[in-house]
Protein backbone atom coordinates (compact mmCIF):
# COMPACT_ATOMS: atom_id res chain seq x y z
CA UNK A 1 0.00 0.00 0.00
CA UNK A 2 1.34 3.41 -1.18
CA UNK A 3 0.62 6.51 0.54
CA UNK A 4 -0.40 9.88 -0.85
CA UNK A 5 2.61 11.51 0.77
CA UNK A 6 4.83 8.89 0.24
CA UNK A 7 3.75 8.84 -3.48
CA UNK A 8 4.66 12.64 -3.70
CA UNK A 9 7.71 12.42 -1.86
CA UNK A 10 9.16 10.07 -4.43
CA UNK A 11 7.56 12.00 -7.59
CA UNK A 12 8.99 15.45 -6.23
CA UNK A 13 12.38 13.61 -5.73
CA UNK A 14 12.09 12.30 -9.89
CA UNK A 15 11.28 15.69 -11.04
CA UNK A 16 13.77 17.37 -8.78
CA UNK A 17 16.27 14.95 -10.49
CA UNK A 18 15.28 16.01 -13.93
CA UNK A 19 16.23 19.03 -13.52
CA UNK A 20 12.25 20.30 -12.68
CA UNK A 21 12.92 23.66 -10.49
CA UNK A 22 9.24 23.51 -9.07
CA UNK A 23 9.02 19.98 -8.41
CA UNK A 24 6.90 20.29 -5.34
CA UNK A 25 4.59 22.16 -6.88
CA UNK A 26 4.74 20.07 -10.00
CA UNK A 27 4.12 16.80 -8.05
CA UNK A 28 1.23 18.07 -6.42
CA UNK A 29 -0.36 19.55 -9.25
CA UNK A 30 0.26 16.21 -11.27
CA UNK A 31 -1.26 13.95 -8.49
CA UNK A 32 -3.74 15.50 -8.12
CA UNK A 33 -4.87 15.76 -11.61
CA UNK A 34 -4.37 11.62 -11.37
CA UNK A 35 -5.98 11.07 -8.21
CA UNK A 36 -9.19 13.44 -10.08
CA UNK A 37 -9.17 15.47 -6.80
CA UNK A 38 -7.32 19.55 -6.32
CA UNK A 39 -4.55 20.17 -3.99
CA UNK A 40 -6.41 21.19 -1.39
CA UNK A 41 -7.75 18.17 -0.95
CA UNK A 42 -4.55 16.24 -1.19
CA UNK A 43 -3.35 18.49 1.25
CA UNK A 44 -6.30 17.28 3.63
CA UNK A 45 -6.12 13.86 2.52
CA UNK A 46 -2.18 12.94 2.03
CA UNK A 47 -2.24 10.14 4.47
CA UNK A 48 -4.70 8.53 2.20
CA UNK A 49 -3.99 5.44 0.19
CA UNK A 50 -3.12 6.33 -3.51
CA UNK A 51 -4.83 3.92 -5.67
CA UNK A 52 -3.23 1.71 -8.23
CA UNK A 53 -5.32 3.57 -11.45
CA UNK A 54 -4.01 7.19 -10.07
CA UNK A 55 -0.58 5.83 -9.43
CA UNK A 56 -0.24 4.88 -12.76
CA UNK A 57 -1.33 8.04 -14.34
CA UNK A 58 1.20 9.97 -11.96
CA UNK A 59 3.89 7.56 -13.32
CA UNK A 60 2.89 8.58 -16.84
CA UNK A 61 2.54 12.49 -16.00
CA UNK A 62 6.03 11.84 -14.24
CA UNK A 63 7.57 10.48 -17.48
CA UNK A 64 5.82 12.77 -19.47
CA UNK A 65 7.31 15.65 -17.83
CA UNK A 66 10.33 14.79 -17.35
CA UNK A 67 10.50 14.36 -21.27
CA UNK A 68 9.43 17.94 -21.77
CA UNK A 69 5.87 18.22 -22.20
CA UNK A 70 4.41 21.30 -20.40
CA UNK A 71 2.53 20.39 -17.13
CA UNK A 72 -0.28 22.81 -18.76
CA UNK A 73 -0.76 20.40 -21.17
CA UNK A 74 -0.66 17.30 -18.90
CA UNK A 75 -3.29 18.85 -16.92
CA UNK A 76 -5.26 19.92 -19.63
CA UNK A 77 -5.87 23.49 -17.57
CA UNK A 78 -3.95 26.47 -16.99
CA UNK A 79 -4.66 30.20 -14.93
CA UNK A 80 -4.93 33.77 -16.71
CA UNK A 81 -6.28 36.25 -14.75
CA UNK A 82 -7.58 34.45 -11.88
CA UNK A 83 -9.93 31.98 -14.48
CA UNK A 84 -9.22 27.89 -15.32
CA UNK A 85 -8.70 28.01 -19.47
CA UNK A 86 -8.75 24.60 -20.98
CA UNK A 87 -5.47 24.43 -23.17
CA UNK A 88 -4.19 21.57 -25.45
CA UNK A 89 -0.86 21.44 -27.58
CA UNK A 90 -3.04 23.23 -30.34
CA UNK A 91 -2.95 26.28 -28.62
CA UNK A 92 -0.50 28.10 -27.09
CA UNK A 93 -0.24 28.11 -23.45
CA UNK A 94 -0.82 31.56 -22.09
CA UNK A 95 1.25 32.81 -20.15
CA UNK A 96 1.37 35.48 -16.97
CA UNK A 97 2.95 38.23 -18.99
CA UNK A 98 0.27 38.44 -21.27
CA UNK A 99 -2.22 39.96 -18.61
CA UNK A 100 -0.14 43.28 -18.88
CA UNK A 101 -2.33 43.61 -21.82
CA UNK A 102 -5.82 43.31 -20.07
CA UNK A 103 -4.79 45.37 -17.47
CA UNK A 104 -3.96 47.93 -20.28
CA UNK A 105 -7.19 47.82 -21.74
CA UNK A 106 -9.06 47.99 -18.14
CA UNK A 107 -6.79 50.54 -17.69
CA UNK A 108 -7.77 52.49 -21.55
CA UNK A 109 -11.84 51.50 -20.76
CA UNK A 110 -12.42 52.15 -17.09
CA UNK A 111 -16.76 51.88 -17.92
CA UNK A 112 -16.35 48.01 -17.41
CA UNK A 113 -20.40 48.55 -18.38
CA UNK A 114 -19.23 49.48 -21.80
CA UNK A 115 -21.05 47.61 -24.99
CA UNK A 116 -17.16 47.33 -26.29
CA UNK A 117 -16.75 45.32 -29.71
CA UNK A 118 -13.93 43.70 -29.04
CA UNK A 119 -11.37 41.62 -31.79
CA UNK A 120 -8.72 39.08 -30.83
CA UNK A 121 -6.07 38.61 -33.71
CA UNK A 122 -4.92 34.78 -32.99
CA UNK A 123 -7.07 33.59 -30.16
CA UNK A 124 -5.35 30.14 -29.57
CA UNK A 125 -7.16 29.32 -26.06
CA UNK A 126 -9.50 32.18 -25.96
CA UNK A 127 -7.81 33.54 -23.03
CA UNK A 128 -7.10 37.15 -23.90
CA UNK A 129 -10.77 37.52 -25.33
CA UNK A 130 -12.58 35.96 -22.94
CA UNK A 131 -11.13 37.83 -19.64
CA UNK A 132 -11.82 40.62 -21.66
CA UNK A 133 -15.37 39.80 -21.81
CA UNK A 134 -15.91 38.67 -18.43
CA UNK A 135 -14.25 42.46 -17.58
CA UNK A 136 -16.60 44.22 -19.69
CA UNK A 137 -19.96 42.57 -18.91
CA UNK A 138 -21.69 44.24 -22.01
CA UNK A 139 -18.83 43.68 -24.60
CA UNK A 140 -19.29 41.56 -27.30
CA UNK A 141 -16.12 39.90 -29.06
CA UNK A 142 -14.86 37.85 -32.34
CA UNK A 143 -11.99 35.82 -32.27
CA UNK A 144 -10.23 35.27 -35.03
CA UNK A 145 -7.38 31.77 -35.22
CA UNK A 146 -6.51 30.08 -38.71
CA UNK A 147 -6.20 26.56 -36.51
CA UNK A 148 -9.47 25.02 -36.97
CA UNK A 149 -8.10 23.00 -33.09
CA UNK A 150 -7.28 25.87 -31.86
CA UNK A 151 -11.10 27.81 -32.00
CA UNK A 152 -12.45 24.49 -30.63
CA UNK A 153 -10.30 25.03 -27.95
CA UNK A 154 -11.26 28.43 -27.31
CA UNK A 155 -15.89 27.76 -28.10
CA UNK A 156 -15.07 25.21 -25.44
CA UNK A 157 -13.67 27.79 -22.69
CA UNK A 158 -16.31 30.10 -23.90
CA UNK A 159 -19.20 27.63 -22.87
CA UNK A 160 -17.06 27.11 -19.64
CA UNK A 161 -17.42 30.89 -18.88
CA UNK A 162 -20.71 31.42 -19.91
CA UNK A 163 -19.85 33.83 -22.62
CA UNK A 164 -21.30 32.24 -25.15
CA UNK A 165 -23.77 34.54 -26.26
CA UNK A 166 -21.55 37.22 -26.65
CA UNK A 167 -18.68 35.96 -28.65
CA UNK A 168 -18.25 34.03 -32.05
CA UNK A 169 -14.99 32.67 -33.62
CA UNK A 170 -14.19 32.16 -37.36
CA UNK A 171 -11.39 30.63 -38.98
CA UNK A 172 -9.12 33.63 -40.87
CA UNK A 173 -6.20 35.05 -41.88
CA UNK A 174 -5.39 37.80 -39.50
CA UNK A 175 -8.12 40.84 -40.44
CA UNK A 176 -8.63 39.32 -43.87
CA UNK A 177 -12.34 39.69 -44.85
CA UNK A 178 -13.30 41.70 -41.67
CA UNK A 179 -15.88 44.69 -42.14
CA UNK A 180 -16.73 46.17 -38.83
CA UNK A 181 -14.46 48.48 -37.07
CA UNK A 182 -13.98 47.49 -33.25
CA UNK A 183 -13.65 49.08 -29.95
CA UNK A 184 -10.61 47.21 -28.68
CA UNK A 185 -8.03 44.79 -30.92
CA UNK A 186 -5.69 42.66 -28.99
CA UNK A 187 -3.31 40.43 -30.62
CA UNK A 188 -0.70 38.42 -29.23
CA UNK A 189 0.78 37.07 -32.46
CA UNK A 190 3.72 35.02 -33.25
CA UNK A 191 7.16 36.99 -32.52
CA UNK A 192 10.11 34.99 -32.30
CA UNK A 193 12.73 35.20 -34.83
CA UNK A 194 13.13 31.70 -36.51
CA UNK A 195 16.26 31.45 -36.45
CA UNK A 196 15.85 31.60 -32.84
CA UNK A 197 13.15 28.77 -32.36
CA UNK A 198 15.95 26.31 -31.61
CA UNK A 199 17.15 28.13 -28.84
CA UNK A 200 14.02 27.86 -26.68
CA UNK A 201 13.52 26.24 -24.15
CA UNK A 202 12.42 22.17 -24.98
CA UNK A 203 9.04 22.43 -23.07
CA UNK A 204 8.11 25.35 -25.95
CA UNK A 205 10.35 24.09 -28.67
CA UNK A 206 8.94 20.83 -28.84
CA UNK A 207 5.94 21.02 -27.77
CA UNK A 208 3.93 24.18 -28.05
CA UNK A 209 2.65 25.25 -31.69
CA UNK A 210 5.27 26.63 -34.05
CA UNK A 211 2.59 28.32 -35.68
CA UNK A 212 2.27 29.79 -32.53
CA UNK A 213 5.42 31.59 -32.33
CA UNK A 214 7.48 31.77 -35.34
CA UNK A 215 7.18 35.48 -36.55
CA UNK A 216 9.53 35.06 -39.25
CA UNK A 217 12.68 36.28 -40.48
CA UNK A 218 12.74 39.34 -37.69
CA UNK A 219 9.79 38.43 -35.66
CA UNK A 220 7.77 41.01 -37.52
CA UNK A 221 5.88 38.80 -40.10
CA UNK A 222 2.49 39.36 -38.68
CA UNK A 223 2.82 43.02 -37.21
CA UNK A 224 3.35 43.56 -41.00
CA UNK A 225 0.59 41.53 -42.43
CA UNK A 226 -2.19 42.87 -39.34
CA UNK A 227 -0.65 47.02 -39.93
CA UNK A 228 -1.81 47.61 -43.12
CA UNK A 229 -6.05 46.67 -42.38
CA UNK A 230 -5.89 47.67 -38.66
CA UNK A 231 -6.82 51.45 -39.22
CA UNK A 232 -9.58 50.63 -41.28
CA UNK A 233 -10.86 47.97 -38.25
CA UNK A 234 -10.86 50.72 -35.26
CA UNK A 235 -13.60 52.39 -34.26
CA UNK A 236 -12.34 56.38 -34.22
CA UNK A 237 -12.65 55.84 -30.24
CA UNK A 238 -10.76 52.58 -30.59
CA UNK A 239 -7.15 51.16 -29.95
CA UNK A 240 -5.14 48.15 -30.43
CA UNK A 241 -3.47 46.45 -27.94
CA UNK A 242 0.26 44.28 -29.20
CA UNK A 243 2.32 42.17 -27.59
CA UNK A 244 5.98 41.82 -28.64
CA UNK A 245 9.24 40.95 -27.67
CA UNK A 246 11.11 42.79 -25.44
CA UNK A 247 13.35 44.55 -28.44
CA UNK A 248 10.74 44.85 -30.75
CA UNK A 249 8.66 47.66 -29.71
CA UNK A 250 10.30 50.13 -31.82
CA UNK A 251 10.04 48.30 -34.86
CA UNK A 252 6.55 48.02 -34.24
CA UNK A 253 6.26 51.69 -33.96
CA UNK A 254 7.63 52.16 -37.20
CA UNK A 255 5.82 49.58 -38.67
CA UNK A 256 1.99 51.00 -37.43
CA UNK A 257 2.87 54.38 -37.64
CA UNK A 258 3.88 54.27 -41.56
CA UNK A 259 0.09 53.18 -41.60
CA UNK A 260 -0.58 56.55 -40.14
CA UNK A 261 -1.33 55.26 -37.12
CA UNK A 262 -0.64 56.96 -33.94
CA UNK A 263 1.38 54.32 -31.18
CA UNK A 264 1.94 54.17 -27.48
CA UNK A 265 4.19 52.06 -24.97
CA UNK A 266 6.08 50.04 -24.81
CA UNK A 267 4.17 48.92 -21.72
CA UNK A 268 6.03 46.85 -18.91
CA UNK A 269 5.49 43.38 -18.28
CA UNK A 270 5.75 42.00 -14.51
CA UNK A 271 9.15 41.61 -14.67
CA UNK A 272 9.70 45.09 -15.93
CA UNK A 273 10.34 44.02 -19.84
CA UNK A 274 9.14 46.09 -22.43
CA UNK A 275 5.69 43.89 -23.52
CA UNK A 276 3.26 45.63 -25.80
CA UNK A 277 2.32 48.74 -27.86
CA UNK A 278 -0.68 50.52 -28.24
CA UNK A 279 -1.86 51.82 -31.79
CA UNK A 280 -4.82 53.82 -32.43
CA UNK A 281 -6.21 55.37 -35.28
CA UNK A 282 -6.79 59.27 -33.51
CA UNK A 283 -5.66 60.59 -30.12
CA UNK A 284 -9.03 59.37 -28.76
CA UNK A 285 -10.00 59.43 -24.99
CA UNK A 286 -8.83 55.56 -24.40
CA UNK A 287 -5.49 56.46 -26.04
CA UNK A 288 -4.87 59.22 -23.99
CA UNK A 289 -6.35 57.93 -20.90
CA UNK A 290 -3.70 54.80 -21.02
CA UNK A 291 -0.72 57.13 -22.00
CA UNK A 292 -1.68 59.03 -19.01
CA UNK A 293 -2.34 56.24 -17.08
CA UNK A 294 0.45 53.95 -17.49
CA UNK A 295 3.19 56.66 -18.68
CA UNK A 296 3.55 55.70 -22.14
Amino acid sequence: MTRIREALGEATRTLKAAGIEAAALEARLLMAHACGTTREDLIMNDGGELAGDARDRLEAFIAQRIRGEPIAYLTGTREFYGRSFRVTPDVLIPRPDSETLIDAALAAFPDRDAALTILDLGVGSGALLLTALCAFRNATGLGIDRSIAALAVARGNADALGLSARVRFACGDWMAALAAPFDLVLANPPYIEDRAIAGLARDVRDFEPRVALDGGGDGLAAYRAIAPRLGDHLDPDGLAIFECGADQPQALKGIFAAEGLLVAGPINDLSGRPRSVVAASVANKPFLTLKKTLGV
